[in-house]
């Protein structure tokens, strides 16, 4: 990809691989569109970050829950709707209140299987659950067949790693023809938590694991 001229090296780090593997979770997966409800949790990590930015540049309304007041407050000013404070398998009924009973149309799961259950319950007719992490290191959850069934749910993982060159290489040329020109023209920017030098790279993964940042965290080598 040509970075666009707007940006400097910084906020350029920061888009793979955190914005493709966006991308595929709302566009080819997750098919959002404009005025449908999205839900992301553990919405101020890199991922939540980019998915609020590209859901708003979508036109979707966005739902995030953190356990954190001040993170929520930071992402309402990145675009972010509403907020749910919360660190546990507990949103359902809320979402189903902001969004008139309706439901969320596409759930991003970020935390891993000990909110899946409850993700699957804040879903609306038709919609979709994207898993994209295990933070929370529980690798299995319940699946609730009935509502699967009953309200045509889609369930799917997304995962840049495990792709083919091919399937690489066509999730970028699909993000610089649907994507990158909203980064061009600054409808999109990347939102960067903080940058440390090469040498203090164990600062930044502590950084990280502290769970404290909101947007990406980005390492500078020259």
């Amino acid at each position: 990809m040509r970075m666009p001229e707007r940006l400097d090296w910084k906020h350029a780090a920061a888009i793979p691989v955190t914005y493709l593997v966006t991308y595929d979770m709302l566009y080819p997966y997750g098919k959002l569109k404009k005025d449908e409800w999205l839900l992301m949790l553990s919405a101020s990590s890199g991922v939540g970050v980019a998915v609020i930015q590209m859901a708003k540049y979508i036109g979707a309304r966005v739902i995030g829950t953190s356990g954190s007041a001040r993170k929520l407050e930071k992402l309402k000013a990145i675009g972010m709707d509403y907020g749910i404070e919360t660190r546990k398998g507990d949103f359902a009924a809320r979402v189903n209140e902001i969004t008139g009973g309706h439901g969320a149309d596409l759930a991003i799961n970020s935390v891993g299987g000990s909110v899946f259950a409850e993700a699957i319950r804040a879903l609306a007719h038709k919609g979709r659950l994207a898993t994209v992490g295990y933070v929370d290191g529980v690798f299995k959850a319940e699946l609730d067949l009935n509502k699967l069934h009953a309200h045509r749910l889609e369930v799917f993982g997304v995962s840049n790693s495990r792709l083919s060159l091919e399937d690489k290489a066509q999730c970028v040329r699909g993000f610089v023809r649907d994507v990158l020109p909203g980064i061009a023209d600054g409808r999109i920017v990347p939102v960067i938590d903080r940058v440390f030098p090469l040498e203090r790279i164990a600062d930044a993964k502590a950084h990280m694991e502290s769970d404290a940042q909101v947007g990406k965290i980005v390492v500078r080598v020259a």
